[in-house]
């Protein structure tokens, strides 16, 4: 099929045929997030998978199984006429070419984060899926943490009263720059546009839009060629400031989540367990929902006993762990694909994050905060698109 041709959209069948899924790559996003969730969703059906070496191939087959089909190049996976979703798990650089081929076949595309490059590649995308009427959704799967859960249900709750700062962690330790793509000083490596997307999205669900950012990005590690250490600063217009902070120099890490209003502070350690589970082979039961996700570790919560008080007493009191809910994406994406429900990340809440990403580029860059003119939350609802502490 010619690139500027013009088929038709995947027409989405009434008939009780699962969605046929086809995933390109078998790296690890694949291994660990994409495939274990989509062979555990009801009513979608992993078809295909594209590996352009044969022993990658049949490692994959070996795990999913003889029925999937593996495939050299992704254009043959685009083409072919049984395939209702398209998923892009792939480096960064290649998300843009990959999504933009797909679509040109008139498939539905999921995209890993960061959807993009840059914020102009992924308006050519949403422009792409709008002219073809194709479904276009970003993998921003830490709106499902439980941590990120938590947070927007105690914001909700009103315990902490005005919130005037938050922080929010990813550390890890990793003192060996390893020989990976991530690392390697390309187009789209290094640690802000690796778990800058992920900080970023959840700010963003939590608190809205920011009118401006500061950002620092470093390469700290011996022999490091990208950055991988960062710090970002956002600001909203009512005094609310968010500290983003990653690290792979941190054998501490600081909480994954620090919030202190008016009222008291909510903080949380330790990172959202669902990654590691989904690595150790553990995979959720459509069954049993409720047995996935959970994270034994609460956060603490304290909070004045007596607001009114010059100098209050403060009081713990607990404040129930809300379960991750990982599989809520891909099931999310079949309702969306039905008609019965929207998009769970429409592209262009993905924007809002490609726009952030750029500016933090060129904050760290000119060493100075720069203005958020034009970002927002826009296009269909998503989940949380209400601000719980901005309503």
């Amino acid at each position: 099929m010619a690139p500027d041709a013009s088929p038709s959209p995947t027409l989405i069948p009434t008939t009780a045929r699962p969605l046929r899924v086809g995933l390109v790559g078998w790296g690890a996003s694949s291994q660990v997030f994409h495939a274990p969730l989509i062979t555990t969703t009801p009513g979608l059906e992993l078809v295909g998978v594209v590996c352009r070496r044969p022993e990658v191939g049949l490692a994959a087959r070996s795990v999913l199984g003889e029925a999937v089909q593996v495939h050299a190049e992704p254009q043959a996976l685009f083409e072919r006429g049984d395939v209702d979703l398209v998923v892009i798990p792939t480096p960064n650089d290649s998300h843009h070419p990959l999504a933009l081929a797909a679509l040109r076949a008139g498939k539905a595309v999921v995209v890993d984060k960061p959807f993009t490059l840059d914020a102009a590649q992924a308006r050519e995308l949403i422009d792409e899926a709008e002219r073809r009427q194709c479904l276009l959704s970003v993998f921003h799967n830490r709106r499902w943490d439980g941590d990120l859960l938590t947070a927007r249900a105690l914001l909700r709750s009103g315990r902490l009263g005005r919130l005037v700062h938050a922080s929010l962690h990813f550390d890890r330790y990793r003192p060996v720059v390893p020989a990976r793509w991530r690392e390697a000083g390309g187009p789209g490596s290094g640690l802000w546009m690796d778990l800058g997307p992920h900080l970023l999205d959840q700010a963003l669900q939590l608190f809205g839009a920011p009118v401006a950012i500061a950002a620092d990005l470093a390469c700290m590690r011996d022999g490091a060629v990208a950055d991988d250490g960062f710090h970002a600063r956002l600001r909203w217009a009512d005094g609310l400031r968010a500290d983003l902070h990653a690290s792979t120099l941190a054998a501490v890490p600081g909480p994954r989540f620090a919030l202190h209003g008016t009222l008291g502070s909510w903080v949380k350690q330790g990172l959202d367990r669902q990654e590691d589970d989904l690595k150790a082979g553990q995979r959720p039961d459509p069954a049993r929902p409720a047995d996935w996700g959970q994270d034994p570790s609460a956060g603490r919560l304290v909070t004045a006993a007596d607001p009114q008080a010059p100098s209050p007493a403060t009081v713990e009191q607990p404040w129930p762990n809300e379960p991750g809910r990982y599989p809520a994406y891909y099931a999310g994406i079949r309702d969306a694909l039905l008609g019965l429900a929207p998009n769970p990340v429409p592209a262009t809440e993905a924007l809002a994050v490609m726009q952030l990403l750029d500016l933090g580029r060129l904050s760290a860059a000119e060493r100075r905060e720069l203005p958020c003119d034009g970002i927002g939350l826009q296009g269909p609802a998503g989940m949380g698109m209400v601000p719980p502490n901005r309503r």
